[in-house]
């Protein structure tokens, strides 16, 4: 890649890296157009199943551990679950393989201008894109706390790194097999209260970012999330993967999660409403028909 603007760029990388972690595939791929504009909360969008494929769509996954500079020529790093037909031959793919990727995309978490102090909640892999996050809120000053869960310890990710760089992490599954039994949102009202957190970040399933918006709602905290919603273009053409989110100007719209997204402001997603045509939608009588 030869150019120096800001934004998503389309490339081929060649993977490095190949490592397993429980139930998940860590990637790192050589792509420094990609690398060169990433923001924490992007992502990017990785072509699956080879030159001959039926498979057309890509497959989006949170970009962490990246590497911007000239050290192995400017990297990424994705992690994979195999959910179907995409991801399973992408996690078969060996070191050398050529990827076709579209990145960074999306709307990246909004960075405090002065050290704020923060709870970063990751659920599964969900963790990963609060990594390089907390490396950017820890070089501001923020005084953080971390709490990763996930059903079982095999689903849990990026603990170790986590406490290399923030130190005060709590680990929950949902089984007891890691640290203590129970769900992420368990631990929060005393994290948020022992800090005196001013927001909390969370990236992780739907029903856990509702219920970390709600605790934060509760508590007073703004709280951003980052959506795991399939995005199957990532650039906002197939419209699979629209929320209804309410305006700063009160009305509410379904809006494209690798576009608008995946960052969204919790208290403006309506989370009851997620998968439905809520009749007040900006449009919805349109759209019935």
């Amino acid at each position: 890649m030869t150019t120096t603007e800001a934004g998503p760029v389309q490339e081929v990388g060649e993977i490095f890296d190949v490592t397993r972690f429980g139930g998940y595939t860590q990637f790192t791929v050589v792509a420094p157009g990609v690398a060169r504009s990433f923001q924490p909360g992007q992502f990017v969008a990785v072509a699956v199943g080879g030159p001959h494929t039926s498979m057309l769509l890509r497959r989006s996954f949170a970009l962490y551990g990246v590497k911007p500079g000239t050290e192995f020529a400017g990297t990424i790093q994705f992690v994979v679950a195999p959910h179907g037909r995409g991801t399973e031959w992408l996690i078969r793919q060996p070191v050398g393989t050529k990827l076709d990727l579209v990145g960074p995309l999306g709307v990246p978490f909004a960075i405090p201008r002065r050290p704020v102090p923060a709870v970063l909640v990751g659920g599964g892999y969900g963790s990963a894109p609060l990594l390089p996050l907390a490396e950017r809120l820890i070089a501001l000053g923020s005084d953080l706390r971390m709490i990763l869960g996930a059903a079982t310890a095999d689903r849990l990710f990026g603990q170790l790194a986590a406490k290399r760089l923030v130190g005060a992490v709590t680990i929950t599954t949902d089984d007891g097999s890691a640290g203590q039994r129970g769900r992420v949102t368990d631990p929060l009202p005393a994290a948020i209260e022992q800090l005196g957190a001013q927001v909390v970040y969370a990236c992780g399933p739907m029903p856990m970012l509702r219920a970390v918006g709600a605790v934060a709602e509760a508590h007073g905290v703004r709280a951003q999330v980052a959506v795991e919603e399939s995005m199957a273009c990532g650039i906002g053409v197939c419209m699979t993967c629209v929320l209804p989110v309410r305006g700063e100007d009160g009305v509410s719209r379904f809006v494209r999660s690798c576009v608008e997204g995946p960052v969204f402001d919790a208290g403006r997603v309506r989370w009851a409403d997620v998968g439905t045509l809520p009749p007040d939608l900006f449009g919805a009588d349109g759209m019935g028909h």
